[in-house]
């Protein structure tokens, strides 16, 4: 029987929890997901699979994760190229230097040039100098130079290289929220392996009751002290139980095969899950301190801060395009025709650009930023909504799983009397195997349902750990019950 999340899964799709920029997201390890329609179910896989079964605990499945997760390496890759783009922004203000050499041949028609004869008749001493000088010359000249260009005060480019520092941060605070939506997933994938493990264990268990109260009936039967009709009804719920345990284990190498995918575990590569199924009561905090915790430490509020940020200094910098540009440009060399005397050459020169007509383009610039600015505005206003939202709903979701475990626990512990008492009736000849058998479907079904509450309750637990913002850092702390409250969880800036 599959580990059932769907009305969870639903509820928290319908918040619109489930998107790449929103700290909630869990993908659980369901039929038919794939990378193609989203990373976080993808991984770089780096090496081979062995023979050996590899030990997994889920701290090893988490930092797998975090390692090979496709996602996490996409982001990082876009980190990156916020950088570049802040780079490129800073080269304005930089010095542009460059070293050019030359050598070339240069064919001059001097006549082209206004010397004719006639001018240079007139030219003092220069009838009889150059008397029979050829207009058409050639030479081969070699000039190597060093030139310079540094912008001196561009308050537009200032403000754009800002913007573009503030917006590396904000790549920063998206790929740290890409780890806590990788935690998230990784752990709640093996957090359901080990829920499909523990059904797989229960109902073994219960097959090889069966396969003891079959034997029995079976031997009574023979003995002509029970009928057939209950040897044919101890013999039906040992097959059903059969198909139960094909069933179960189906679904464990499956949820095994999803795991392996998110943290890079190459296909075919044998594993062992060495945790079990943790569960521990959560210490209760109220509304407001989980938003004050949310604020300081959610990475995605931290990067919407700063994409507010990066819109205000591209406003400041559409603003400032209507001021003048200072700048210097010069070179020094040597030139000379080849294989003679060679002599220095310099510029330097100053330059003052003042803008006195761009007016579609200034007040297209400044429009487009006015409008980029109000969206992320507006986007904040949406995102404290959400915030208080979803926290909400994770405390609710915390604190109704955590009394949905205690009375599935109270059920399983019932229904394990119930079999016991009704396997000592019929044992004592007191009544038919009837009651026993529905007493084995009693308890496989308070057994699914505590498994399914225990993990239902853990996946409550990480997901208030994410929208907590400190899932990344504190995941075992909300497994084990007792975070740390006074930590921040914040990840500090490179």
């Amino acid at each position: 029987m599959k580990i059932g999340n769907s009305g969870l899964l639903a509820a928290w799709i319908a918040l619109g929890v489930f998107s790449p920029s929103s700290p909630a997201q869990s993908i659980a390890a369901t039929a038919n997901q794939s990378s193609a329609t989203n990373p976080y179910y993808g991984s770089v896989t780096a090496v081979a699979p062995s023979s050996d079964v590899l030990p997994l605990t889920l701290d090893d499945a988490v930092r797998l994760g975090l390692d090979n997760n496709l996602a996490l390496t996409i982001n990082r890759d876009r980190q990156k190229t916020a950088s570049g783009q802040r780079l490129q922004a800073l080269n304005t203000l930089l010095p542009n230097v460059t070293l050019q050499g030359q050598n070339g041949v240069h064919q001059y028609n001097l006549a082209a040039e206004g010397f004719t004869q006639g001018f240079i008749s007139q030219i003092p001493g220069g009838g009889t100098e150059f008397t029979g000088a050829h207009l058409i010359s050639q030479v081969t000249v070699t000039q190597g130079q060093l030139n310079l260009n540094q912008t001196l005060f561009n308050l537009s480019a200032i403000e754009q290289y800002r913007a573009a520092k503030v917006g590396e941060s904000a790549a920063f605070y998206n790929m740290q929220s890409s780890r806590g939506l990788v935690v998230l997933n990784v752990a709640t994938t093996y957090l359901q392996a080990l829920s499909a493990g523990a059904q797989l264990d229960y109902a073994r268990a219960l097959l090889k009751t069966d396969q003891v109260l079959l034997n029995q009936v079976v031997a009574e039967h023979k003995a002509g002290t029970v009928a057939r009709l209950d040897e044919l009804r101890a013999r039906v719920q040992y097959q059903t139980q059969q198909q139960t345990v094909i069933a179960d284990e189906n679904d464990f190498e499956k949820t095994k095969i999803a795991l392996e995918r998110e943290i890079g575990v190459p296909a075919g590569q044998k594993i062992q899950l060495t945790d079990t199924s943790p569960y521990a009561e959560l210490e209760a905090t109220s509304i407001e301190q989980a938003k004050q915790q949310a604020y300081a430490t959610r990475q995605d509020y931290q990067s919407m801060l700063q994409q507010i940020r990066e819109s205000q200094l591209s406003l400041g910098a559409a603003k400032h395009e209507r001021l003048p540009n200072l700048s210097f440009g010069g070179f020094y060399g040597v030139q000379g025709v080849t294989g003679q005397v060679y002599h220095g050459v310099f510029a330097a020169q100053g330059q003052l650009e003042i803008p006195l007509f761009r007016e579609a383009r200034f007040r297209g610039d400044r429009e487009t930023a006015d409008a980029q600015l109000a969206g992320v505005l507006t986007q904040m206003a949406d995102l404290k909504d959400k915030i208080d939202q979803q926290l909400r709903d994770s405390l609710l979701d915390v604190a109704s799983q955590a009394v949905l475990v205690k009375v599935a626990r109270s059920n399983l512990d019932l229904a394990t009397t119930e079999l016991d008492q009704s396997a000592q009736r019929f044992e004592a000849g007191i009544d038919d195997n009837l009651p026993v058998v529905q007493a084995q479907s009693t308890l496989a079904n308070a057994q699914t349902q505590y498994v399914n509450t225990v993990y239902q309750y853990n996946q409550a637990k990480l997901g208030l750990a994410r929208n907590l913002g400190i899932i990344d850092v504190q995941y075992q702390a909300y497994l084990k019950g007792a975070p740390p409250t006074a930590s921040s969880g914040k990840t500090p800036l490179p």
